[in-house]
């Protein structure tokens, strides 16, 4: 029925919590910072970090949905501070902050065996995320995710988002994909539905716990449901799709 299945991340795949605010992350970070030259107390570099967010997030886009770089934000906090650092450096900067933010970080328990039997049946796999590749790209890595794509795009690398319609437009174009044949499969209703909708794709809404809205409310424009979370259901699901 589709040829091609576009995967959301976190949440969907992979059940992630994080937590930026916590004193003792800035803290730490802070330390990072000034081994490298770089001298911040843990509050400044907090509100710092914030108030370049901000700004980034302002800056005029021709997208609907713009995406910010967490790269380009911990590069000017070391710039502000007299150091110019490499690319290895910002890597392992972005890896620290995000260690230090996380609380839980796993594949769902079918998440692989899904991605590897659409594989098996010579189908597409796609990943569309709303991510930052500082941290995404180690994560898919590190969780054995990342060779399972046939491609991936990653917000942060194209400067636009879900639910943006030009994000999806920039994965048929770049893969060669029919939007007829694609279905995408994701756990919020703003981003990957919406998203999908505008595309001119089918989805299939799975509600997770970091879902928005109620388990109860399925949205009447997805094509396919999975309202209880269950990875091995999504996985029956997709597999009857990918006959």
């Amino acid at each position: 029925m589709y040829h091609n299945f576009i995967f959301d991340l976190y949440g969907t795949l992979v059940d992630i919590h994080t937590n930026e605010n916590k004193t003792s992350l800035w803290k730490r970070l802070a330390l990072f910072y000034s081994f490298q030259g770089a001298s911040y107390t843990g509050r400044e570099l907090r509100n710092r970090y914030r108030q370049l967010e901000t700004a980034a997030r302002k800056v005029p886009s021709s997208y609907t949905c713009p995406e910010i770089c967490a790269a380009d934000i911990f590069r000017t906090l070391y710039v502000e501070k007299g150091i110019q650092p490499t690319e290895a450096l910002l890597t392992a900067t972005g890896q620290f902050f995000r260690i230090e933010s996380l609380n839980t970080l796993q594949c769902y328990p079918a998440s692989i065996d899904t991605l590897q039997n659409l594989h098996t049946k010579g189908r597409g796999v796609y990943l569309l995320s709303n991510a930052q590749r500082i941290f995404t790209e180690y994560e898919l890595r590190s969780l054995g995710l990342w060779e399972l794509f046939d491609g991936i795009l990653i917000s942060s690398d194209e400067g636009c988002c879900k639910p943006d319609p030009a994000f999806f437009q920039i994965l048929f174009e770049r893969y060669g994909l029919d939007p007829a044949d694609c279905l995408m499969i994701g756990n919020e209703r703003t981003s990957d539905l919406a998203g999908a909708i505008a595309a001119g794709i089918d989805c299939c809404y799975l509600h997770t716990a970091t879902s928005s809205g109620s388990a109860d409310e399925p949205p009447k424009k997805a094509r396919f449901t999975v309202m209880d979370g269950d990875s091995y259901a999504l996985q029956k699901l997709l597999l009857s799709l990918a006959r």
